[in-house]
């Protein structure tokens, strides 16, 4: 029901991303999904990746400030309104989204989102209950 997602405190200094990003790709981590906030010093880069549990050893083991999340992921068809669909069936629920980020798929016709919320296993069951698909983590790490 819940996903790994790798998060990461980034110093907002020329260079640091890439040096992320090669720290993954050194290690043969394939990067599924990113979104990055920043302030004027840092940023969070948030990551679903391959391999959520080498990424976060290898994250590591370059000297990076980095967690895991459990996040929740949602195929969307990809047609207007489908966004809003899960997003009232969370709200019915009363469940508020921290944040939010979708990305590409190789699956014709779907958009995957992936949603923080403050409790995964009630969000789960309300949007079930709408008729929402929720992805496993095979298939948004094999993506």
């Amino acid at each position: 029901m819940t996903i790994h997602q790798i998060s990461v405190f980034v110093e907002n200094k020329s260079g640091r991303l890439s040096e992320i990003t090669g720290a993954l790709a050194g290690a043969d981590i394939d990067i599924r999904a990113l979104s990055i906030a920043d302030t004027t010093d840092f940023g969070i880069l948030r990551l679903i990746v391959s391999d959520p549990d080498k990424a976060l050893a290898t994250l590591k083991a370059a000297g990076l400030t980095v967690s895991r999340t459990e996040v929740i992921a949602v195929c969307l068809e990809d047609k207007a309104g489908a966004l809003h669909r899960v997003l009232e069936a969370l709200n019915r629920a009363d469940i508020a989204v921290e944040y939010a980020y979708a990305f590409l798929t190789r699956k014709s016709g779907s958009a995957y989102v992936i949603l923080r919320v403050e409790d995964n296993a009630q969000a789960a069951g309300a949007l079930k209950a709408n008729g929402i698909t929720l992805l496993q983590a095979g298939e948004v790490y094999g993506i």
